[in-house]
């Protein structure tokens, strides 16, 4: 009895104090007074197990400020390059953020820049209104959208903040309010009668402020205090339910070897931020388990902390670790840094080759955010150097679409000139000396380059309406004309029927049939289609009876001379045949930039076996190529004399 006298003298939910004070011991039954908990919260002393716990609580919290604050903050990005706009976005981002901790790092950072780059715009504003003659006390700046985005996402932020924190005190406030009401429940009970039924509610009391979240600081101390005491009072009331105290004391002892047991497992994880968060949380559960028997105490706790401080050893190991982790990866990126400055001399006037460079530095991005961290010292230092490089590659290819733009507009006024031409000439009557100055407007109109994407159709619809206009005039107004035309209309069927009875493989006569036929002039306008069906459809039986005797040179310019009938006998012909030909220049210009590069690499080829094999490829590939340009000559040499 003795034996149990004692132990239930000790705390039931956390083994932290006993109920004995300087002035003496508190009498078990009677119930204490609210000065004598006040008491008992300031003045009664440690366990052995309470002293362990509390110093491997506030190890546990040093170790978690240490991790959160230095060990694994997460890298920041470089914001002291970012312009207007884009702090803004990174004020929008982080203003739903509910990592305020984090959001107040980046906040510290990008407000500065964004108050910096305000004041510059102040100062060259005010400066402005100074120069125009007005006086500094007059002046006043008006915000513009991005400053007025700027401030909106800042104060929502600070609301938003304001509003957790606040809602968290409420929070504690609720929590103390459930905490007293569960005080005075226990109260009740350790001052009432029953006790087989007690112990069991007193367990649900025990789960339920467990269950409670944290209370304001300056109320735990005594808020736990009175909890204790108050169960130790009921257990010292109670001796006579020792035995199913000595059977939770046992059950007790499981729940904590069994977290001895995980605290052990976690020295051979691997993942050590992941271990010492979960040991934190093993700390925080050991805790709040029930007392022990008190032999078993001081072995559990010694068992429990020798797990500890393995995963402590193993950490320090890990930062080292992660020390030289972090170096090789600084050294990855200066040589990431190294490869992007080669891009930054790159120049070119092919869209095509600032898009395949600008592949490329997209990928160096890619493996410069798939490497991981560098020292945080050095970490500001080298993300300025690499995004600066980075932006002035981007701000070359922007200097170059600025060229390439400025010569799109000059183009468009050269065409925009012809346009003007054509139309000062589409009432002329002058029939033939008109025609043939629109044929040269013509000619140039092709020799010029593209114009701005959005204007091509337009302009060149306005040229061909001028065109058009005249040559319909020229039609209507020529009755004299129509004579010649029904001739030529004769001579142009005399042709196909010619060309229809050719014997296959005879190109020769076909071109000298082509020739003539397009030496002919204009036919009558109802039959103009007609006829252009009729010759194309000549040509495509020609070839369909002479694939099997000409080369494969020769048909593939009899198929062209086909296709381009069957375009001119089409609508919108003019618009087609200047597809044809870009499509012809285009390929003929790709062929000549890869017999450059193939013979560039032919330079790097040592003399070997496998080197003179592969040269001998690249030549073959050179010669192929060289052959394809000719004939895709000849096909552009017959697209441009097609009128």
């Amino acid at each position: 009895m003795k034996e149990a006298e004692e132990e239930a003298s000790t705390l039931s939910e956390n083994p932290e104090k006993h109920t004995s004070t300087e002035t003496g011991v508190i009498d078990a039954d009677q119930p204490l007074k609210s000065s004598e908990i006040e008491a008992v919260a300031t003045d009664i002393p440690e366990t052995h197990e309470a002293k362990a716990e509390s110093s491997a609580k506030e190890e546990d919290e040093s170790d978690n400020e240490d991790e959160s604050d230095s060990d694994h903050e997460d890298e920041l990005k470089d914001y002291s390059n970012f312009s207007k706009a884009e702090l803004v976005d990174a004020i929008k981002e982080i203003s739903h953020s509910d990592d305020f901790r984090q959001a107040d790092r980046i906040l510290k950072e990008i407000k500065p820049l964004f108050d910096e780059i305000h004041d510059e715009e102040r100062k060259v504003a005010l400066e402005k209104f100074l120069a125009e003659g007005g006086e500094e006390t007059d002046f006043s700046m008006k915000h513009d959208e991005l400053t007025d985005r700027f401030e909106a996402n800042f104060q929502l932020y600070k609301d938003r903040k304001r509003k957790h924190f606040k809602e968290q005190e409420k929070q504690k406030d609720e929590n103390y309010k459930k905490k007293l009401e569960i005080l005075d429940r226990l109260r009740e009970l350790v001052d009432g009668e029953e006790t087989i039924t007690g112990l069991n509610v007193i367990k649900e009391l025990q789960k339920e402020w467990k269950a409670v979240g944290q209370v304001p600081g300056n109320q735990a101390k005594t808020l736990w205090a009175n909890y204790n005491a108050l169960l130790d009072r009921y257990y010292d009331q109670r001796s006579i339910l020792y035995e199913l105290k000595e059977l939770d004391r046992r059950k007790n002892i499981e729940a904590k070897k069994e977290l001895c047991e995980k605290a052990e497992a976690l020295a051979d994880s691997n993942d050590v931020p992941f271990a010492i968060k979960t040991l934190n949380d093993l700390h925080e559960e050991y805790k709040h388990i029930g007392p022990v028997p008190k032999e078993e105490q001081e072995p559990l706790w010694q068992r429990f902390k020798a797990a500890s401080d393995a995963v402590y050893d193993k950490r320090k190991d890990y930062l080292k670790d992660l020390k030289e982790i972090q170096e090789a990866n600084l050294e990855k990126k200066k040589a990431i840094i190294d490869k992007i400055q080669t891009y930054l001399e790159f120049n070119s006037d092919r869209i095509k080759d600032w898009n395949a460079k600008t592949k490329e530095i997209l990928a160096i991005q890619k493996e410069w955010e798939n490497t991981g961290q560098v020292p945080k010292e050095n970490a500001k230092e080298i993300n300025k150097s690499f995004w600066s490089n980075f932006k002035q590659f981007f701000g070359n290819k922007h200097e170059f679409f600025k060229r390439l733009d400025a010569m799109r507009e000059e183009n468009m006024k050269k065409k925009q000139e012809l346009v003007n031409l054509a139309e000062a000439l589409k009432e002329s009557t002058e029939w033939v000396k008109t025609a043939e100055k629109l044929k040269q407007l013509q000619n140039q109109w092709k020799e010029i380059g593209p114009v701005p994407e959005k204007y091509r159709e337009s302009i060149y619809k306005q040229f061909k309406t001028a065109c058009d206009a005249f040559f319909e005039n020229k039609r209507a107004g020529n009755q004299e004309s129509e004579k010649e035309f029904k001739e030529n209309l004769k001579a142009k069927e005399d042709i196909i029927a010619q060309i229809r009875q050719l014997e296959p493989g005879d190109l020769e006569q076909l071109e000298a049939y082509e020739q003539a036929y397009s030496k002919l002039g204009f036919v009558p306008r109802n039959a103009i289609q007609k006829v252009k069906e009729h010759f194309s459809d000549a040509i495509a039986e020609f070839i369909e009876k002479s694939e099997s005797v000409l080369s494969e040179e020769q048909l593939a310019k009899v198929k062209l001379m086909a296709q381009l009938t069957k375009i001119m006998a089409g609508p919108n012909s003019d618009r087609k045949l200047n597809q044809k030909e870009h499509g012809l220049r285009k390929k003929i210009s790709d062929l000549q930039n890869d017999i450059i590069t193939w013979r560039n690499n032919l330079e790097f080829f040592a003399s070997s076996k496998t080197a003179d094999k592969l040269k001998k490829e690249f030549d073959q590939k050179i010669e192929e190529a060289e052959k394809e340009i000719a004939l895709l000559k000849k096909q552009l040499r017959i697209v441009r004399s097609v009128d």
